[in-house]
């Protein structure tokens, strides 16, 4: 049967001649892409690999994906090439949550949108949802299948439905992309289990100790106590297997190209499905080489500049976050260079672990110091800043600075759980220790802001008084995270004040994890209460709702304005400055429950407190227990 006829040509031939009109449109935008890192590209991955044939199918299915890519996505895309610095705006709020602890599933997330919308923030990061096994998942970092969702929590239909409602609203959307290892129900995991050596050399495989003993005298051990050693021993298959985490996350041998080209299809294949921030999961730990601790070694750099260029080409849309837990400076490698960039942004963890340190001690002097390291450098670094997520505490602090006030690294780790632990320090805070070590005396942290704040005690004894300090203990904390340079990111149920929930020791899949204790379900009936001033709730979703408001109407807010800090000639009080075109805001932060008065001379004009409007001359400042301001220079 013949199509019908338009203007002498059938329809479907003019079908045919607009898709391939539109093809050779989109080619020409890709290959411009292409040409402008090719070069560099080939360059490395011939450096790694020296393998031809497969960079050459990496470009061929690098030109597929994107001709697969959404033309929304594609606009998208065009958008933020135009914009480069669209994400470090003083607008950006992220929260991060558990899909099913949230809203159930993919379909319960788009239904609370609005909800999102309400707390300000344009910024999601939906923690791991890819396929795993239950009871062997560690928390969704064991991915048995990067291309389906866990059938819990809905389909990569309702990803894709939810990312483009995101995107109507102008949310943002980030997920969890675990490159280190697959779960060991992979598919490759079992094929290589069952001796297939195609499958076996995409892991670390040895059929005997000889090998694995060499690593073992200088690769460090992740978790010494719940996870001893790199290796687990498989029966069945004969053969040692590496394991850097836990026994069922195998890693994987980013020496075999077929690893790389199949891992960068699955980050083309997550970013297709609308995701705008692509979360690198222990990103230091990617390449292995006998001899060395297998950290931070120079061809991890290597692949994520090239997952940084492959994203360019493809899907210059969105942004790669970079999970490398160690100090500011020394994360800085992973940001790349101005010429050659890795990731857009990185995670700020030491200073969240120091800001928790100073609530413990009532002394800034570290936090002032690390911000002070932070601020120095580069205004184009992007750095992510939480007070807390979904993982534990750890006090990875700079103990040789600590050591000139006599605290010692063992006896001040001690007494900082203590503290959190509610024992020691005159403390109001609730919570429970991870992956203690009886031994070494090491542990780590656990517990929601809130109950750290003293929220759960108060509101245990019901003592009006005691949740009034903690509310404003809660809220002086998320003024001083807000005003740190860089994206400020809040846990779900942070804005409402939900406290730890001991439910996870009935599940006797959580029960050994007491890191489930800050993971708890949202509490929508609490959720209600967010208009009402008069309860917990309401106080803490209102107070951080203005900052929030504040945070996004002062353009002094942007990521790359002039941040430094100011002393206060106080132990217990933080003062931090913002300057950005012709504008200056001062932030005054005392981290104790007694009232003091800050030093500081910035007298150089008026300023008017952005919180309760009032003038206020910062020379000699009086800041209330666990109180703050944002005093903003009044313009000549």
């Amino acid at each position: 049967m013949k199509g019908k006829t338009v203007k002498g040509k059938t329809v479907k031939e003019k079908s045919v001649k607009e898709k391939a009109g539109r093809e050779k449109e989109a080619d020409k935008i890709f290959q411009k892409r292409m040409d402008r890192h090719h070069d560099e590209l080939r360059w490395l991955y011939m450096e790694l690999y020296g393998n031809d044939s497969m960079f050459a199918e990496l470009c061929d299915q690098m030109r597929e994906f994107y001709l697969e890519r959404d033309k929304k996505l594609k606009d998208m895309d065009l958008k933020r090439e135009m914009d480069a610095n669209w994400y470090k705006q003083n607008d950006m709020l992220g929260m991060m949550f558990y899909i099913d602890n949230f809203a159930g599933n993919m379909k319960g997330v788009e239904s609370k949108l609005d909800y999102i919308e309400k707390c300000n923030v344009n910024y999601i990061h939906l923690m791991p949802f890819l396929d795993t096994t239950e009871g062997r998942s560690d928390g969704g970092y064991a991915v048995s299948d990067f291309r389906k969702v866990q059938e819990k929590l809905g389909s990569m239909e309702d990803l894709e439905s939810l990312t483009a409602a995101c995107h109507k609203k102008e949310i943002n959307v980030c997920m969890d992309f675990v490159m280190n290892h697959t779960s060991e129900d992979h598919e490759w995991a079992k094929r290589a289990r069952g001796g297939e050596g195609e499958y076996m050399s995409r892991y670390f495989f040895f059929d005997n100790w000889d090998e694995p003993a060499k690593y073992e005298k200088t690769v460090p051990q992740v978790f010494p106590t719940t996870a001893p050693g790199n290796f687990t021993w498989l029966p069945d298959a004969g053969h040692y297997v590496m394991t850097s985490f836990y026994p069922y996350q195998w890693d994987l041998n980013y020496k075999n190209p077929r690893v790389f080209n199949e891992m960068m299809y699955n980050f083309l294949y997550l970013a297709n499905r609308g995701i705008d921030i692509i979360r690198i999961d222990a990103v230091p730990y990617i390449w292995k080489e006998l001899n060395t601790k297998c950290r931070n070694l120079a061809q991890v750099h290597t692949i994520v500049r090239m997952m940084r260029m492959i994203g360019e080409i493809v899907c210059p849309g969105i942004l790669l976050l970079g999970e490398v837990v160690m100090e500011p400076e020394k994360v800085v490698p992973y940001f790349g260079t101005v010429e050659k960039p890795e990731c857009h942004m990185l995670y700020n963890v030491t200073t969240m672990a120091t800001t928790w340190h100073t609530v413990a001690t009532r002394d800034v002097k570290l936090l002032k110091k690390q911000l002070d390291i932070v601020n120095g450098l580069p205004k184009d670094y992007v750095f992510l800043n939480y007070l807390r997520c979904h993982d534990d505490i750890g006090w990875g602090l700079d103990y040789d600075t600590l050591s000139m006030d006599g605290m010692a690294e063992r006896s001040h780790k001690k007494y900082l759980n203590d503290y959190f632990q509610g024992y020691a320090g005159e403390s109001n805070s609730r919570g429970e220790l991870y992956n203690a070590d009886p031994v070494t005396g090491d542990a780590r942290f656990c517990g929601t802001t809130a109950s750290m704040c003293g929220v759960e005690k108060a509101g245990f004894e019901q003592n009006d008084q005691a949740m009034e300090r903690a509310v404003g203990f809660d809220v002086m904390l998320h003024a001083y995270m807000f005003m740190q340079s860089g994206i400020p990111v809040l846990y779900s149920g942070d804005e409402i004040g939900q406290v730890n929930d001991y439910s996870y020791k009935e599940d006797p899949n959580k029960v050994e994890d007491s890191r489930y204790i800050h993971r708890g379900a949202m509490n929508w009936k609490l959720a209600e209460r967010i208009s009402d001033p008069d309860t917990v709730e309401g106080k803490i979703f209102g107070k951080l709702n203005q900052l929030e408001k504040i945070r996004k109407t002062e353009k002094v807010f942007v990521s790359y304005a002039d941040t430094w800090t100011i002393e206060t000639h106080d132990a217990a009080l933080l003062c931090i400055g913002r300057y950005y075109d012709g504008e200056k805001i001062i932030g005054v932060f005392n981290f104790s429950e007694f009232d003091k008065t800050a030093w500081i001379h910035e007298d150089d004009g008026d300023y008017t407190d952005l919180i309760t409007g009032k003038e206020i001359n910062p020379v000699d400042v009086s800041v209330p227990a666990y109180g703050f301001y944002y005093l903003k220079k009044k313009e000549n």
